[in-house]
């Protein structure tokens, strides 16, 4: 179905955030507790997707050297 590996990464990719942004594991974030003053589930929804973000990121810079190269 898809042949690169850059596309099989991104695949991959949007099946974990899926998977991280799913019911069972946000539930682990649902708690009465604080972090420096701000409620946990928000703090772990935003830390979530800015890595989620920042992979999605390294990944398209690391594919476009990958074409640079000839690959």
């Amino acid at each position: 179905m898809f042949k690169s590996l850059g596309a099989q990464r991104l695949l991959a990719l949007f099946l974990v955030g899926c998977g991280l942004l799913n019911f069972p594991l946000l539930a682990l974030w649902s708690q009465d507790v604080t972090v420096w003053g701000l409620p946990l589930f928000p703090l772990a929804l935003f830390a979530i997707w800015a890595l989620l973000i920042a992979a999605l990121a390294w990944m398209m810079e690391r594919s476009d050297r990958w074409q640079e190269d000839g690959e």
